[in-house]
């Protein structure tokens, strides 16, 4: 899709995610055709004509200074990760001189030596790709997979009914991992692999075609992970991401449990009855 185009579509969606309640435009009696705000409610609160965010929204023009996109994210209360991505749809051109090409995605050994030797807390390493690219036993351990075994965590959210039961809340978590796909596409544009991950994930999940058309975009952080774990029982862990320095789009993931705690000795639990990890 043109960058004119999918900039079209992130303004509508985040249009229609408002209410004029939350953005303090007045209500009249009349009815109201469109969910969330209208065009001119958009302009009027980023201080641009009508006519101008019109055509931003059919994908007629995406030249926009810094002043209008700072207008429009406070217009559309955007988050710092969903401005990134508005200014990386912006100027597309822009992005693509910053890109760098993407070759054969590998693990580099030290990295891997990091991660498996963490103790009482889950790690992994995830691709640009969301592909599981290496963990420690209690990360191979929480998912419920082999060390070594070929997994797409993307994949797994939205294709594998099992992760409805493993994830409590899984709707937010689904959410969660379109929105760092969303984020993906904005470091990778026109990636292909990406691109084919998406339309797989859009034809064989309804969930997965209605989230993303809501446009959810935000960055790998710090979060707080539920599971419900077939062999232990509940976990409530503490998520840490950072990306991998000199392989981009890679990202160590840490997941742990507050000391003291029930999840803590659940972890512990799971440690023990996890068999060996082997690297791949």
């Amino acid at each position: 899709m043109a960058a004119a185009e999918e900039l079209g579509e992130f303004l509508r969606a985040h249009r229609a995610a408002l209410t004029p309640a939350e953005s303090g435009v007045p209500v009249y009696a009349t009815p109201r055709r469109v969910p969330g705000l209208r065009r001119d409610e958009v302009a009027h609160l980023a201080g641009i004509s009508v006519n101008y965010y019109t055509r931003l929204e059919q994908g007629e023009s995406h030249q926009m200074s810094d002043s209008v996109l700072q207008a429009l994210g406070t217009a559309l209360q955007l988050t710092v990760d969903e401005r990134a991505h508005l200014l990386r749809l912006a100027r597309p051109a822009q992005a693509r001189q910053t890109r760098r090409p993407y070759g054969t995605e590998r693990l580099r050994p030290s990295v891997r030596a990091l991660v498996e030797s963490s103790v009482d807390q889950a790690a992994m390493v995830v691709g640009r790709y969301f592909d599981l690219l290496g963990a420690n036993r209690l990360g191979y351990a929480l998912f419920g997979v082999a060390p070594g075994q070929p997994v797409n965590l993307a994949r797994l959210m939205f294709l594998d009914p099992a992760m409805r039961e493993l994830f409590p809340d899984w709707q937010a978590d689904a959410v969660r991992t379109a929105a760092f796909l969303r984020m993906a596409t904005g470091d990778m544009p026109d990636d292909p692999a990406l691109a084919d991950l998406i339309g797989e994930l859009s034809i064989k999940s309804p969930e997965f075609a209605r989230i993303w058309a809501i446009q959810p975009v935000a960055e790998c952080g710090h979060s707080t992970r539920r599971y419900h774990h077939p062999l232990v029982g509940p976990l409530e862990l503490q998520e840490e991401s950072m990306r991998v320095s000199g392989d981009p789009g890679q990202r160590i993931i840490f997941q742990g449990a507050e000391p003291g705690t029930d999840s803590a000795d659940r972890l512990r639990l799971l440690d023990t009855i996890s068999p060996d990890s082997t690297a791949p």
